[in-house]
């Protein structure tokens, strides 16, 4: 019996095996689950970054209703769940804002919305840039196209 003291090899191999992984959104298409699981975990160690992943993946992550008090300025603005500490406080202190303690974070929160918003830029400039060769591609065949003709004739 597993429970038994002391107790640590199996006998036998494992009863079930899964067939094929958990997929949190196969029968749940709702949008609340699209959030969770685009949500970017910032502003916490790699530890709890893994903790929250793992909630995700197996549908366990549990969004706020309402905001939580921090334990540190006593005010009601955390806004992320699991998290014991509001942003300011976790940029402020450089600790973790889930389990409190000072270790590296894996993504600072205000590193984080700088890179989207040049992201964002890039992509829209990127596109109007692929326009724009897209264009000279077009300009470049019609000049082919009537220097091919010329050659024809």
């Amino acid at each position: 019996m597993s429970s038994q003291k002391g107790n640590v090899a199996r006998s036998r191999p494992q009863k079930h095996q899964n067939t094929f992984t958990f997929k949190n959104d196969k029968f749940d298409k709702s949008v609340q689950t699209k959030k969770i699981n685009a949500k970017l975990h910032d502003g916490v160690c790699q530890r709890c970054k893994e903790v929250l992943e793992w909630r995700v993946k197996y549908s366990k992550y549990k969004p706020l209703s309402k905001p939580k008090k921090c334990v540190k300025c006593l005010q009601k603005t955390v806004k992320d769940s699991y998290h014991i500490i509001c942003r300011p406080c976790a940029c402020e202190l450089e600790v973790c804002a889930k389990c409190g303690k000072k270790e590296d974070i894996v993504i600072p929160f205000n590193k984080e919305p700088e890179n989207s918003a040049n992201t964002e830029n890039q992509g829209s400039n990127c596109r109007r840039s692929c326009r724009g060769e897209e264009d000279s591609d077009e300009d470049f065949d019609a000049d082919a196209d009537s220097d091919g003709e010329d050659g024809d004739s």
